[in-house]
């Protein structure tokens, strides 16, 4: 369904003349026969100013998606991919935006060192570098690689947080670990946040509203990936200085994959795919305690094709007002369940969920496969008029076999994700081949991330080139926000039907798939949304 936000189009409002075009058309066989006699010439005018004033509109939008290359690995070492950066997560702040991903892929699992891109004029300039004191690699570091980056802002500390899984040689034991910065651009050595040796899939989060009783306090998930696969999670009220003990949650759930938001009165809420489907829990007491899981919703996902890890892991985002949003790959409105569309579920406390709604960026019958969707939200928006841009990677034909093409993407809403601007193009194609390989597939990482800066959009993402002998594979981002004309179409998927079934149940405690799920322990699919 095509739905428009605007009245006359700005050629119509451009010119008095223009104007006179515009009301001789809407009511042309009630204008004087003057009118009417000069109506073609003066229609002909139109239609060539509209022309023009399109032609430019796609020169801007061209112009807004240029790229802009942010780091390089320049690394050495003898077991990386080199020349790749893959995995990115971004974050910001009033005008600055820190963005984190790991540098050189080791097939086994992270990256020779975790590097940084931060710009402090709103997406402007960026300078880029990587965390001291983590790997062998840089600066005096001791563990062999490391994974899966994610950053946070605390206000009250006024500090930086990137949180990481640090892997000693061989993946003997991995553990969690967190980086902090006053200025997103001079890094502390780790703190250990936990050494069980046996951690996977980490995320951080701050509460950053002045009115809630935990203002300050920071929280980090992960999941015994290489053990049991339960969830945990740790505080820190201190700017990332200490960590408390891990906890639990209240039925000692297992899941991968979390990604804690926290809500103006200090409610974190936590989407997780939870083997089964989407599920959530929640703190309402900073983290003392954490509630048992409940059903977002399940997963009908199509596995893509071209051997590319990927997988229907969330990704969650909070508005000003404390409306969560949590995003996911998902075929159910796909005859066949043969591509996945992104789809969307909201809830304003954690624990009621809305019903499962498609993201409109191609019709449901394009051929075109969408997965690892990367969602930010305006937060200083809310309700029907939150801003919302996502980012995503996608393949123009699903069933590509060994010809697969990835291509990244982005879409936005600026009605609280009622409706959205068709899919925009931002990088590729690219071959498969020109990206890191991994021990679950080829890869550009297991998520990706967009933020607003000072109300605007901006993304960073893994995008490969062509190799030369070695692969060249780097982190970028557009010279431009993510925006689009007050014009462009918006659509809504209202009325899109589930007509398909695929039912996903996870069948590894990890997401390098290294640690089984026993099949007593694989738990049958959710019914329902």
């Amino acid at each position: 369904m095509w739905v428009s936000d605007f009245a006359p189009t700005t050629v119509e409002a451009t010119t008095a003349y223009n104007w006179r075009c515009f009301l001789a058309a809407k009511g042309g066989r009630n204008e004087s026969k003057r009118w009417q006699l000069a109506f073609r010439d003066c229609a002909a005018i139109c239609l060539i100013a509209m022309l023009l004033a399109v032609s430019a509109g796609l020169s801007s939008a061209h112009a807004e998606t240029k790229l802009q290359k942010l780091s390089t690995d320049t690394f050495t070492n003898s077991y990386s991919e080199h020349r790749t950066e893959v995995e990115p997560h971004t974050y910001a702040y009033g005008s600055t935006i820190v963005s984190a991903f790991e540098v050189a892929r080791w097939f086994n699992g992270g990256g020779a060192d975790i590097g940084f891109a931060t710009s402090t004029d709103a997406g402007k300039t960026w300078q880029h570098g990587y965390l001291p004191g983590l790997t062998q690699n840089y600066k005096g570091g001791s563990y062999y690689t490391a994974s899966d980056p994610v950053v946070a802002y605390d206000a009250k500390h006024a500090v930086w947080l990137i949180n990481y899984v640090p892997i000693t040689t061989n993946e003997d034991s991995v553990d969690v670990g967190v980086s902090s910065s006053t200025d997103g651009i001079h890094w502390s050595n780790p703190v250990l946040v936990d050494q069980s040796g046996v951690d996977d899939k980490n995320w951080i989060t701050c509460d950053n509203s002045s009115s809630s009783p935990y203002y300050g306090n920071c929280y980090v998930e992960w999941d015994l990936g290489f053990s049991t696969g339960q969830i945990q999670m740790s505080t820190s009220s201190d700017g990332g200085k200490t960590w408390g003990a891990a906890k639990g949650t209240a039925d000692q759930a297992g899941g991968i994959g979390g990604q804690p938001v926290v809500q103006p009165n200090g409610t974190v809420v936590v989407p997780i795919e939870a083997g089964i489907g989407i599920s959530a829990f929640t703190s309402t007491n900073g983290g003392k305690s954490w509630n048992s899981l409940v059903s977002v919703s399940s997963i009908d996902y199509w596995g893509e094709e071209g051997g590319l890890r990927s997988g229907p892991l969330p990704s969650a985002r909070v508005d000003g007002a404390g409306k969560v949003y949590v995003v996911w790959g998902d075929c159910r409105f796909r005859n066949g369940c043969t591509a996945n569309d992104i789809v969307m579920s909201t809830s304003t406390n954690g624990t009621k969920w809305s019903a499962v709604t498609r993201i409109p960026i191609d019709p449901t019958k394009s051929t075109v496969d969408h997965f690892l969707p990367g969602l930010g939200v305006d937060r200083a928006t809310s309700g029907k008029t939150a801003h919302l841009a996502m980012t995503y990677y996608y393949y123009p034909v699903s069933q590509c076999g060994n010809s697969c093409k990835l291509e990244v993407g982005f879409t936005v809403s600026h009605d609280g994700g009622n409706t959205w601007t068709a899919g925009r193009h931002l990088a590729g194609p690219m071959g498969l081949s020109w990206i890191a390989p991994s021990d679950n597939g080829q890869m550009v990482g297991d998520y990706i991330g967009v933020d607003f800066a000072n109300g605007q959009p901006f993304g960073v993402f893994a995008v490969a080139k062509p190799p030369g002998g070695k692969l060249n594979e780097a982190m970028y981002t557009t010279n431009a926000p993510l925006s689009v004309s007050r014009g462009e179409p918006r659509f809504s998927s209202n009325g899109d039907q589930r007509v398909a079934a695929r039912r996903w149940v996870r069948k590894f405690y990890d997401d390098d798939g290294q640690r089984p799920i026993p099949p007593s322990e694989q738990k049958p699919p959710l019914r329902g949304r």
